[in-house]
């Protein structure tokens, strides 16, 4: 079944004389009368979001407003729009398509260029296919499997779960309360993931990251960021060209590196391996007391009781059985030194 939106004429049938606010939809289309499973949606300038909720309250809500923060009637945009865009709105196959583009690039007055952004109230179980070039993108509440980019705005997921792929060029990237497959990559941005579980591979190129209450494998890496992680289970592998690294209460094996700051990790799990390394700063680390370890460290200078130790130590370095010997510690600190307590 396919049910097409014809824009201009809606827009005909509901022209009002008053000025336009991007808190005010442009235009609304109703989708509960159809069977949505899937949405591929394209903004021009203008950000995207998509809310699960159930099919009777399924809508798309348009918004527009002028690029150069003009105060426009909807006379004046639907001008512009007439003259400068294509809009596509319809659903075909139980797959909805919002999609704007401008008609000619070269020819384009840019100062009357408008922003188009859409908000998506979708059924839970949907699928989506989400680009803009230069607004942030939403997800929440949603079980499907989501595929978004933007080319400059924050990326925001919220209560999703299923696998996802996004990526921005940028903005930051904020994850909560979502699972599965996730992997999310920001060209400049920051990232926040917290309360999430999965195989997650969290990647910037310029910003810091906070994960907060993870379980899962996760893959962490920023180029020039502090990283901050805070109770962390399973597998965690994390790494900076140039910031520091805190990690509290890990539950999990580690592998941490940084090539210009100091670490700091607090171990809870005596079971999980731990591999951390710098060529820039001091590592301080904290094991659980009274539990069995293969220490392997080597730095300029160790500090660390001596108590229930056999093996090897000398001034830069450490390698052998604590309290008989169990999980490995592998720990490397170039121009720095290692500083090992108990708790």
């Amino acid at each position: 079944m396919k049910s097409s939106f014809l824009f201009l004429m809606i827009i005909c049938c509901s022209i009002a004389a008053k000025a336009q606010s991007d808190k005010q939809p442009y235009l609304v289309k109703s989708l509960s009368a159809e069977s949505i499973n899937s949405a591929k949606i394209n903004a021009s300038g203008g950000s995207i979001s998509v809310m699960g909720v159930n099919a009777s309250e399924a809508r798309l809500e348009v918004f527009v407003t002028a690029n150069n923060n003009e105060n426009l009637s909807k006379d004046e945009l639907k001008q512009r729009l007439d003259e400068y865009y294509t809009m596509d709105i319809s659903v075909d196959n139980n797959k909805l398509i919002a999609s704007v583009k401008q008609k000619n690039r070269i020819n384009m007055n840019w100062k009357k260029s408008v922003n188009v952004s859409f908000k998506a109230y979708l059924p839970v179980n949907v699928t989506t296919d989400l680009e803009t070039s230069g607004g942030s993108i939403s997800l929440s509440n949603l079980n499907g499997e989501q595929n978004f980019t933007t080319s400059g705005g924050s990326i925001s997921v919220d209560n999703v779960k299923g696998k996802m792929k996004g990526r921005g060029s940028g903005g930051s990237i904020h994850i909560n309360n979502s699972s599965n497959d996730i992997d999310l990559v920001t060209s400049g941005g920051s990232i926040d993931a917290k309360e999430c579980t999965g195989n997650m591979k969290l990647k910037t190129s310029g910003g810091s990251l906070t994960l907060n209450n993870l379980d899962g494998t996760i893959d962490a890496e920023t180029s020039g960021g502090s990283i901050d992680a805070d109770n962390i289970k399973s597998n965690l592998t994390t790494n900076t060209s140039g910031g520091s690294i805190k990690l509290n209460n890990l539950y999990c094996s580690v592998e941490a590196e940084t090539s210009g700051g100091g670490i700091e990790a607090f171990i809870k799990d005596a079971t999980k391996s731990v591999n951390l390394r710098n060529s820039g700063g001091s590592i301080s680390l904290q094991l659980p007391s009274g539990k069995g370890f293969d220490l392997d460290l080597a730095a300029n200078k160790i500090n660390m009781e001596m108590k229930n130790f056999s093996g090897s130590v000398e001034e830069k370095s450490i390698e052998g059985k604590l309290n008989g010997g169990g999980t490995l510690v592998k720990v490397r600190s170039t121009g720095g030194k290692i500083n090992v307590s108990f708790d």
